[in-house]
């Protein structure tokens, strides 16, 4: 039972848990609204959104993890030696892309807001495949550290474009599994990643050594979803292109209401500055750069991490697949949680985060090296964190500037982190790598602190205005934050 003042708001936080679950939208929608919400018409839309919208965002982010990791696999074979890469120039040239990544932000933050969606998505895919596909005829490291910095331009936009598409098109309740869905293609990129370099690896090729034929094989697959992605990638709710009838036009206009998301192309600053004095930014910032410093590093030397583990080139690519598994495993079980009744987001990510660290442990405590892989599998959970990070921010953050500029400043974070990540492996520590396992293991605590202290912040928000918030709400096309919006719940 819920411990209720007279005003029937709840009076402890967590009597606003419950609360909060129960009453999860707007405290202004009716109850006309949660029943079409389970109508066959709001279902038949929601499978439409998911036929037409799920599929293309789904293959662009699975090119996308798989495209920037093919340095990887390439490793596993003569890419080193070809290229005459000595002591940390592999690390360089897997830490440069992160820098192509941190300088697109603030563009890709203004393009976003000013240049039709689909067509800004089509075109950077398209671009990025074409680096990829010169990559493959690179001689040397400063060509390969240009092509790998131009690489991460591009693909710097993808994340923030691919979240704010599916913040449009979903209600704040449908948006976790939607996002869930599309960062499990990571884990999928890295099940069929080792499974296509594997393969590869196994044929005579001719011409290209196999390290090149990967990298030409997936560039041009990638410039072909660039043109379908620019062609046929639909991002207006009211496009014509989903064959709304009347009924449906109407619930859109709900949905929208619910979602609070109302795209405008006007800059507005005072929501940039309301953000930027949030402490709950800087928190969720902060644990998305202390948990992708673990993420830069194992994602470019996942096969040379099983390699020194005492396995052979192709038995680690192979086993590198089982990383794919392990984060589709965490990804799914992390979205069936926190959709059911006494599943939290935050709270649920702190978890994933604590099983992260007893990996990593295990990693680095195990003695026998082959063994090690059981530590190895069990610390993937950062990337469903990740997700559940993005879920929180695309659920909490009204205002469209404002949500822009949440994931712009996330993704710069989220950057910083990749790009330190693999300067923490240092090869003569093989195979144990202790400094940067000891390393990930102080960033997981880190983060684990900032996620516990950006959810206090928003609870204390809750308490307040569940006592005190009106009854009505302005319109959605007014465009206010979350901050704007007395009525406004945060979901937890």
């Amino acid at each position: 039972m819920y411990s209720f003042e007279k005003n029937g708001r709840p009076q402890s936080l967590a009597s606003l848990d419950a609360y909060n679950y129960d009453h999860s939208s707007h405290l202004d929608l009716e109850d006309d609204l949660y029943q079409q919400e389970k109508s066959d018409l709001e279902k038949s839309l929601v499978r439409k959104l998911d036929l037409l919208i799920l599929p293309i965002i789904c293959v662009v982010d699975f090119l996308q993890f798989l495209d920037k990791s093919t340095i990887n696999y390439a490793a596993a074979f003569s890419f080193k030696e070809d290229l005459n890469l000595v002591g940390s120039q592999y690390s360089m040239i897997g830490s440069i892309f992160y820098a192509g990544y941190l300088v697109f932000q603030l563009p890709n933050n203004y393009l976003l807001q000013r240049v039709p969606i689909a067509k800004y998505i089509g075109i950077i895919v398209f671009l990025w495949g074409a680096v990829l596909t010169a990559m493959a005829f690179g001689k040397n490291f400063s060509q390969m550290m240009a092509m790998r910095f131009l690489l991460g331009l591009f693909e710097a936009g993808i994340y923030p474009s691919l979240t704010l598409l599916v913040s449009t098109f979903y209600r704040r309740t449908e948006q976790a599994p939607r996002l869930g869905a599309f960062w499990l293609c990571n884990g999928f990129a890295l099940c069929f990643g080792g499974l296509i370099a594997y393969g590869i690896g196994n044929i005579d090729t001719v011409k290209f050594k196999t390290w090149q034929w990967i990298m030409l094989i997936m560039g041009i697959v990638t410039c072909v979803m660039g043109v379908i992605c620019y062609f046929f990638l639909i991002d207006n709710p009211k496009s014509p292109a989903l064959g709304l009838n009347a009924e449906q036009s109407v619930l859109v206009e709900k949905r929208t209401k619910d979602n609070a998301v109302f795209r405008t192309t006007m800059i507005k600053k005072h929501q940039i500055i309301e953000a930027l004095k949030e402490p709950r930014l800087w928190c969720l910032c902060l644990a998305a750069m202390f948990l992708n410093v673990q993420n830069g590093g194992i994602t470019i030397y996942n096969t040379q991490l099983i390699h020194a583990f005492g396995f052979d080139q192709l038995q680690s690519v192979l086993l590198s697949a089982g990383s794919g598994l392990s984060d589709i495993i965490y990804i799914c079980s992390s979205v069936y949680i926190v959709t059911r009744k006494e599943g939290r987001v935050l709270y649920t990510a702190m978890g994933l985060m604590s099983m992260d660290l007893i990996g990593l442990l295990l990693l680095l405590l195990i003695p026998d090296s082959k063994l090690k892989l059981i530590g190895f599998y069990l610390c993937w959970p950062y990337a469903a964190t990740y997700v559940l990070i993005l879920t929180c921010i695309t659920n909490n953050v009204s205002g469209y500037t404002k949500k822009i500029f949440y994931n712009g400043l996330i993704t710069i974070f989220y950057t910083i982190g990749n790009f330190a990540g693999p300067f923490f492996l240092v090869d003569s520590q093989a195979p144990s790598y202790y400094g940067g396992m000891i390393g990930y293991c102080c960033s997981c605590f880190l983060c684990i602190v900032c996620l516990g202290l950006a959810r206090l912040s928003m609870a204390r928000i809750n308490m307040t205005r569940s006592r005190h918030a009106p009854q009505e709400s302005k319109p959605v096309e007014e465009d206010q934050t979350d901050a704007e919006d007395p009525t406004f719940i945060y979901l937890l």
